[in-house]
């Protein structure tokens, strides 16, 4: 029964695949915004810091211990963070 219910929260949560989804909405974007030297440099750490999110994720999802999933996770949600602002 764990089992079915664990298959039902990954389906609906299964963050690397929105993370992906989400580092390409964000290239789709910036690739729409009008070009200015600001712009440039502030897309370049948007696609950066977009990436990173989904790239952590996955590296946390392999960690060797539950000290390194932590951080991971953290540096997950601090480039999250910084996606937003």
């Amino acid at each position: 029964m764990k089992d079915r219910n664990t298959q039902k929260i990954k389906k609906n949560y299964d963050l690397a695949a929105r993370t992906t989804k989400f580092a390409k909405a964000v290239r789709s974007f910036v690739g729409r915004i009008p070009r200015t030297i600001s712009s440039i440099e502030d897309a370049k750490q948007l696609v950066r810091s977009s990436g990173s999110i989904g790239a952590n994720y996955i590296e946390a999802c392999d960690a060797l211990s539950k000290k390194d999933f932590g951080m991971r996770m953290k540096i997950s949600r601090k480039e999250a963070s910084e996606s937003r602002y």
